[in-house]
């Protein structure tokens, strides 16, 4: 070692604690230069979400009747009514059902009894009190809406007896167990005081209809009328709602005629939000950084159909001939080719993100060669040097591929016909028209494969039962004609029992039977996207069992904000109003 290094170490030995004490008193200056900044020790910088603020949203469509009774065919009246009205119950992402009105509902061990309490002090938007009278009213209105509601869950309600007990307790008998129930109970109620003594038809053409009163977060303002026209609608938060208090004090949906507009109108800053964004404008979006880009899975699957009981294609009840014939799909190249990467390759008929998926089930993926070799295995090999077509005995594998007749089916039946050509299987493509597709091919079983698509919307309850149970083979929409004992015992059981475990382990047999099988070949799920401005808080959005479900957390959306007490005890003014 250096004389000089020694003669320095001996120097810091000798003044070792005058320097620590300097070092010290560096860092609370340091400290208390950077506190004084921030206005004080005890001040808490993480912003925390406050009542206010105004979010303002633009719907692509028109105003037509603010009532759940009569909002089934317009996607945009049951986004507004979705935070207007309120029902019994609600599915989360998951598809589990969670109270709204009802504080509780207990269901009987035999699945017959629903024993239903609402929530105390239940209040509609005028402050007349809500009760199970007009819960009785609203089952009352969908019995005997024909026209405007729907046959199968008329009929349901009609099946149906129920108790009222006193104001806030109730009972529903069904003439037998039925799992998914539960989905029958989201529907919105509507107050027995104002439409009492009318028929559906007069509540259909009733002036309430523009000026609704519900029970939900928000409640109704005003409509915004330009030149004698409906341009939007405003909502302000109702502080006798039942749920969590939404912290949004205003919410504004402005109507416009396509996206193109919509879009527009959120570049120019005189939307903050936009209810969809098509695949083909994903990109743009992506790109404006004041815009958070929301995607969730719609409740919808595109399956190829195989008619399994068709004597023209025997082939088909072949297990190995329908797996390569799944393997011999690039459905990732549909997926990206046709949708811009906005869609899920599928892998079951059971909806991913929901209690009922199983998600250890084997993935089957692109693999044309493996695909060739299962079919020559199973003895379907092409002969002659001319021939491109695989055949056994003399059995080729060719085949029609019926789908509806549009631009979209199209192009994804050309994209199939053409990977299953790589693999030795001739295709004809046969074009229907839409409005006709299902009862000119599907129902009377008149085809050997079809495109079609499941669409699952407002029924969060997975129930495959109308689609693979063997029972609904010859005259249900079991189109396929799959008959498996194994899958159909699965699938009954799971809807009369109310153990929602013990239904989840029936499904995952079902999922892991149909995948072994594979009656159809799962394509793809279609996802949603939705924007909104990065300055609005706390948005979250799942899986979707309909578009309007993206509001469903909206109670926790904020723009306004606070911070905590500071340490003199006084609080700062919220921001973002």
């Amino acid at each position: 070692m250096k004389k000089g290094s020694r003669v320095l170490i001996q120097v810091m030995k000798k003044y070792r604690w005058q320097l620590l004490i300097l070092f010290l008193t560096g860092i609370v200056v340091g400290l208390l230069l950077i506190t004084e900044k921030r206005g004080g020790l005890g001040e808490v910088t993480t912003p925390q979400p406050a009542q206010g603020g105004v979010y303002t949203e633009a719907l692509v469509g028109n105003l037509q009747r603010l009532n759940p009774l009569l909002d089934d065919e317009n996607s945009v009246d049951r986004d507004v009514n979705s935070l207007i009205f309120s029902g019994l119950v609600r599915f989360n992402a998951r598809g589990i059902a969670e109270p709204d009105l009802a504080e509780s509902i207990g269901v009987s061990q035999d699945g017959l009894l629903y024993n239903i309490t609402l929530k105390a002090d239940l209040f509609w938007h005028d402050d007349e009190p809500l009760t199970t009278r007009d819960i009785l009213f609203t089952i009352e209105q969908i019995r005997n809406g024909k026209g405007f509601i729907k046959d199968d869950v008329r009929n349901l309600w009609k099946s149906v007896e129920v108790y009222i007990f006193d104001d806030q307790n109730m009972q529903l008998k069904l003439p037998e167990a039925y799992a998914p129930f539960m989905d029958y109970l989201t529907f919105g109620v509507v107050p027995q005081h104002l439409f009492d003594g009318m028929t559906i038809e007069e509540i259909a053409e009733s002036p309430l209809n523009l000026q609704p009163i519900g029970s939900g977060p928000y409640q109704f303002e005003e409509l915004i009328i330009e030149e004698s026209r409906v341009t939007g609608i405003k909502l302000q938060a109702f502080p006798k709602y039942a749920g969590e208090q939404p912290y949004l004090r205003e919410l504004v949906f402005m109507y416009y005629p396509d996206h193109q507009s919509a879009y527009a109108a959120l570049q120019e800053g005189r939307v903050q939000g936009i209810s969809e964004i098509p695949a083909n404008m994903v990109e743009s979006a992506l790109l404006n950084q004041d815009l958070n880009v929301y995607t969730g899975r719609l409740p919808r699957i595109s399956l190829v159909l195989l008619n399994l009981d068709e004597i023209g294609v025997p082939y088909f009840q072949e297990a190995e001939v329908r797996k390569a014939l799944l393997m011999g799909i690039d459905r990732n190249r549909l997926v990206n080719t046709l949708f811009n990467g906005q869609a899920i390759v599928a892998n079951s008929v059971i909806l991913p993100g929901t209690w009922a998926y199983n998600d250890q089930i084997p993935q089957i993926v692109y693999d044309p060669q493996g695909a060739a070799d299962l079919l020559k295995n199973a003895g379907y090999v092409i002969s002659g040097e001319t021939s491109t077509i695989r055949a056994k005995e003399e059995v080729e594998l060719s085949f029609v591929l019926s789908y509806p007749d549009d631009d979209l089916h199209l192009s994804l039946a050309q994209m199939i016909k053409e990977d299953w050509e790589k693999i030795g299987v001739a295709v004809e493509l046969e074009a229907v028209p839409p409005d006709v597709f299902i009862e000119q091919k599907l129902v009377p079983r008149a085809y050997e494969a079809a495109l079609i698509d499941l669409n699952l919307s407002q029924t969060p309850d997975p129930d495959p039962y109308p689609f693979w149970d063997l029972g609904q083979a010859e005259n249900g929409q079991n189109y396929s004609q799959w008959n498996n004992r194994l899958a159909s015992d699965s699938i009954e059981q799971a809807r009369v029992t109310t153990d929602l475990a013990e239904r989840a382990r029936l499904y995952y047999n079902f999922q892991a039977i149909f995948t072994e099988e594979l009656p159809a070949l799962p394509l793809y799920y279609p996802v949603y996207n939705y924007g909104v401005s990065a300055q609005i808080q706390g948005v979250a959005m799942g899986p979707l069992f309909d578009t309007s479900d993206r509001l469903a957390t909206i109670t926790k959306w904020f723009l306004a904000t606070t911070r905590a007490p500071q340490a003199d005890g006084s609080s700062q003014t919220p921001t973002g109003d």
